[in-house]
C-alpha cells in the first residue's frame, strides 16, 4: 500500500543568498582581472622594453642595480595604471561585509569604474595609488631584478640552457627574494590601513614609525611572520609568470620579429 512508501526526498533548493554570494565572488573576479590585465601587463612590458634598451650591443645586459631601477620604473607606473581596478576590487570584495543600506551593489568592475567616477570624480580612482605605487616599486624591484639576475647565473653556470627548467628555478629564487622584501612593506602597509584614531590623532606617524614599534615589541624576525605560507602563495605565481612571459616573448621573437 501507499501508505508504506517513503516520502520523496525533496530537491535541494539554492537559496537566493547563495546565488548572490556566487555572482558577488563572480564580480570580484572581474575587478581582480582587470587589475592583472592593467598591472602586471604594463609592468612587465615596460621592464622587457627598458632591459632591452639598456642592454649593450654586445648582448652583455645591464648590471643588477640598473635591473633594479627598470624594475623600479615598471612596478610604479604599472601600479598607477592597475589602481582604478585595484579601487574596485577593494570595495567589491569589501561590498559583502557592509551592512545592507550601505553596500554599493556594482554589478561588474565596469559598473564600478563608471559609478565611482560619476559619483564620487574620476579622482576617486588612484585614491591610496602614493602607497600603492611606493609597494610596487620595492616589489618589482626585487621580483623582476632578481628573475632576471637569477637567470643569468644558471646560463653562465653552464649547467642550464635558456629553456623551461632554468626559467622556473630563477622564478623560484625571484620568488624567494621578492616574499623577503615584500613582507615588511606588507606589514607597514596593512597596519596603517587598519590603525586607530587615538585622542584625534592616528596611531602611526609614518610607515618608519610602524616598523620600529613592531620591532621594538615584536622583534626583528616578527617582520617576517607567516614567510612560509607568503612564500607557497607567492612563489607558483612568480613561477608562472615568468614562464608564461618568457614563452609568448619566444613566440613573439619567432613568428612575427623573425619573419
Amino acid at each position: 500500500p501507499e501508505s508504506h512508501l517513503a516520502p520523496a526526498a525533496a530537491k535541494p533548493k539554492t537559496s537566493p543568498k547563495s546565488i548572490k554570494f556566487l555572482f558577488g565572488g563572480l564580480a570580484g573576479l572581474s575587478a581582480g582581472l582587470l587589475r592583472q590585465a592593467t598591472y602586471t601587463t604594463t609592468r612587465l612590458g615596460i621592464y622587457t622594453i627598458l632591459f632591452e634598451k639598456m642592454t649593450g650591443a654586445d648582448g652583455r645586459p645591464p648590471n643588477f642595480l640598473l635591473k633594479a631601477l627598470i624594475g623600479m620604473t615598471a612596478g610604479a607606473t604599472g601600479a598607477f595604471v592597475g589602481t582604478p581596478a585595484e579601487v574596485a576590487l577593494i570595495r567589491m570584495t569589501a561590498d559583502g561585509r557592509l551592512p545592507a543600506d550601505q553596500r554599493r551593489g556594482y554589478s561588474n568592475v565596469f559598473n564600478a569604474l563608471a559609478r565611482i567616477t560619476r559619483e564620487e570624480g574620476i579622482t576617486t580612482l588612484w585614491r591610496g595609488c602614493i602607497p600603492t605605487m611606493a609597494r610596487a616599486v620595492v616589489v618589482n624591484a626585487a621580483q623582476l631584478a632578481s628573475y632576471s639576475q637569477s637567470k643569468q647565473a644558471l646560463l653562465d653556470s653552464g649547467y642550464f640552457g635558456d629553456d623551461i627548467l632554468c626559467h622556473f628555478c630563477a622564478s623560484m629564487i625571484s620568488g624567494l627574494v621578492t616574499t623577503a622584501a615584500s613582507m615588511p612593506v606588507d606589514i607597514v602597509k596593512t597596519r596603517i590601513q587598519n590603525m586607530r584614531m587615538i585622542d584625534g590623532k592616528p596611531e602611526y606617524k609614518n610607515g618608519l614609525e610602524v616598523l620600529m614599534r613592531v620591532i621594538r615589541a615584536e622583534g626583528f624576525f616578527s617582520l617576517w611572520k607567516g614567510f612560509t605560507p607568503y612564500y607557497a602563495r607567492l612563489g607558483p605565481h612568480t613561477v608562472l609568470t615568468f614562464i608564461f612571459l618568457e614563452q609568448m616573448n619566444r613566440a613573439y621573437k619567432t613568428y612575427v620579429l623573425d619573419r
